[in-house]
């Protein structure tokens, strides 16, 4: 298998789109990938480990989130399974926002515009007050439907700029 059809099977799944809005559990979305995979269930954890492996948080950035807190609202506005919230608190980064939208917990996904509306409402502001930043154009589009305003996230430095211009 190809790593983008494993990406395909991760991420643009059946069970993905259903664990995305919380029609499924994480472990269950990892079941069936496991199953698709033909692997015993037993290997679910290690499939899962292997395949987020190299993902890295950007400490620096969540620095400066943390560092906005009290002038302003921080938010996070997530398409992501169940266990997302369980993982910012182990990786000891949820204490970053005021509010948090994660998509399995809403029962809505960027970039439809429900789950905007919910961090807005969330956070006591109105969609003209909002900045939001994304690594996805269609997320941006959507917000911006809204009234948001959008960032394009390309790299961490443009980002922080753009961010520090706007504030």
């Amino acid at each position: 298998m190809e790593y983008e059809d494993l990406v395909r099977l991760v991420f643009e799944s059946e069970t993905s789109r259903k664990a995305s809005v919380g029609a499924l559990t994480t472990e269950e979305h990892w079941a069936a990938i496991a199953k698709r995979l033909r692997q015993p269930a037993s290997e679910i954890n290690r499939i899962r480990d292997e395949f987020f492996g190299g993902d890295i948080l950007d400490r620096e950035l969540i620095q400066l989130i943390r560092s906005l807190r009290g002038r302003y609202k921080t938010g996070l506005i997530s398409n992501a399974w169940g266990d997302l919230r369980g993982y910012l608190i182990k990786e000891k980064i949820i204490d970053a926002f005021d509010v948090i939208g994660i998509s399995a917990e809403v029962g809505v996904v960027k970039p439809e515009a429900g789950i905007y509306y919910y961090a807005l409402e969330q956070a006591g502001v109105r969609a003209n007050e909002a900045l939001f930043v994304d690594d996805f154009p269609i997320n941006i589009e959507g917000c911006e439907k809204i009234g948001m305003r959008g960032i394009l996230f390309k790299d961490p430095e443009e980002t922080i700029r753009q961010l520090k211009a706007l504030l």
